[in-house]
């Protein structure tokens, strides 16, 4: 394999599980992580973690083996974890950086490796690059350095924990969890057969609120479904909680850094409303100021806010390996992304989706209202507005000539208008966003970790937005097999 073909993306390096995800790539940028620390304390540890996917504790122990042959001592998660209750145990084990194992909401036949460093955030775009350096070296010399597990075991170099206690009491500094559990709530949670599983009802622990969960079991292949907690999967929950007797629906992706959220009717809160409720949340609830950090694909909605509350808002690239830097560099009390994923002040600057989820049962619980109030409330406050994304999927043969495609078009001829609405600004950075007159925007973006194009808009109302993507997609070109959210 050549060193290009593991690279990383927006969020760590993933491919195809026995394709280019294999024991032996596993072990080719576990030396490079060993490589990249190896200036480091000797006495410095890796928290090495894991999800649900298929075999991924054997891949967590590869990473572990080859840490140990390169005198690294490694905390092994003894079960599968949320990728930031990994990343919480780097911070609170003040360890010199975490590996987890883990291809996040990507569909089942993925695997991948996230890198967290010493802050226990997404690895910043200069550590990213240093790490993809030293796997050029490994795979150009060869030279990967394993021992058995059991003798790493033996030899003290890997010692088991449970990342739980440690996570619980931290999600315990942030959210009133006595509040939540006095509150008489009834919680469905969906961890979508991932890494969440057991989290939020754990978290919230006895109490008078409860949690019912749905699709609790291990299952590597998510029983069918894409572990993205957007609408179109979530449908057992939706339908569930149309039944009447809940408050709230929680859904997790995967390894559990990203949330969907549904009120007690069973309506689906999309992503950016979710963003916008939670920045309400800690400014009116909480009494938070401070600046927020949020991806370019994320919400005006926050710049209203923003407005009102007096806090300064900044657009980022997509990626936390964009927004955590920029949180810790600006002590921001958010960052946000369009694909569910937030982080709070206080806590490490990376998605967290059981926090963002029990931010929301402890908003009912602060307020007394039900969330569906709550959502109208806001609204009020924002306006009107509304989104929708396009997914259009390819086959991996054929994304790259896609991939270069577009970005030629998109160079020699940027549309300036989208259908008879006037492009008012354009920004070009990370995919290529249009923003009209009145502030709504298209957007199209290549994902770095799958064959997929995602197209978007926010804009006044649904009908507009469908009508603004059907023009954005015309415009463009755009073909392929697609679904909408």
């Amino acid at each position: 394999m050549a060193a290009a073909e593991i690279s990383f993306g927006t969020d760590g390096w993933r491919g195809i599980v026995a394709d280019d995800f294999t024991y032996a790539n596993v072990r080719v940028v576990s030396q490079a992580v060993a490589l990249y620390l190896s200036a480091e304390p000797p006495e410095g540890r890796v928290v090495v973690g894991h999800d649900t996917r298929y075999c991924a504790e054997l891949f967590a122990k590869e990473v572990a083996r080859v840490l140990a042959a390169n005198s690294r001592r490694v905390l092994l998660l003894d079960r599968p974890s949320p990728t930031q209750a990994a990343a919480w145990m780097v911070v609170a084990r003040k360890a010199l950086g975490g590996v987890v194992v883990t291809a996040s909401h990507n569909p089942p036949e993925f695997n991948g490796m996230k890198y967290k460093p010493d802050y226990g955030g997404s690895a910043s775009p200069e550590v990213v690059a240093a790490l993809e350096e030293e796997v050029a070296r490994v795979l150009s010399q060869g030279s990967v350095k394993t021992m058995a597990f059991e003798e790493a075991l033996h030899q003290g170099l890997v010692e088991m924990v449970d990342p739980r206690p440690e996570y619980r009491a931290q999600v315990g500094r942030i959210v009133d969890l006595d509040q939540i559990r006095q509150a008489g709530l009834k919680i469905l949670h969906d961890p979508m057969y991932g890494a969440g599983a057991g989290y939020v009802a754990d978290t919230i622990g006895a109490g008078a609120t409860t949690v019912e969960e749905l699709h609790q079991e291990r299952n590597p292949g998510f029983g069918g479904l894409h572990p993205e907690p957007i609408a179109v999967n979530l449908q057992e929950a939706i339908g569930r909680l149309r039944q009447g007797g809940y408050d709230l629906g929680i859904a997790n992706d995967g390894d559990a850094d990203r949330v969907g959220i549904m009120d007690g009717t069973g309506d689906f809160v999309d992503q950016l409303e979710v963003a916008t409720m939670l920045l309400w949340h800690l400014c009116e609830n909480h009494g938070w100021r401070g600046p927020v950090v949020r991806s370019l694909t994320s919400t005006g909605r926050l710049d209203i806010l923003g407005r009102h509350y007096g806090l300064e808002v900044e657009e980022l690239p997509v990626g936390f390996k964009y927004l955590g830097p920029r949180m810790r560099e600006r002590d921001a009390i958010l960052g946000a992304e369009e694909s569910g994923g937030f982080a709070f002040r206080g806590h490490i600057p990376e998605r967290d989706g059981i926090l963002s989820g029990l931010m929301f049962a402890e908003m009912i619980a602060m307020t007394g209202r039900p969330l569906a109030q709550l959502r109208r409330e806001v609204a009020d406050l924002v306006g009107p507005h509304a989104y929708a994304r396009r997914d259009h999927h390819f086959p991996r043969e054929e994304y790259p000539v896609v991939r270069e495609r577009l970005a030629h078009r998109l160079r020699s001829q940027p549309p300036e208008r989208v259908g008879a609405e006037r492009v008012v600004r354009v920004r070009s950075d990370d995919g290529a966003k249009f923003w009209l007159e009145d502030g709504s925007f298209v957007l199209v973006r290549m994902s770095g970790t799958e064959p997929l194009m995602r197209v978007y808009c926010e804009s006044t109302d649904p009908a507009r937005v469908q009508r603004l993507l059907d023009d954005f997609e015309t415009e463009l070109g755009v073909v392929g097999d697609s679904h909408g959210r």
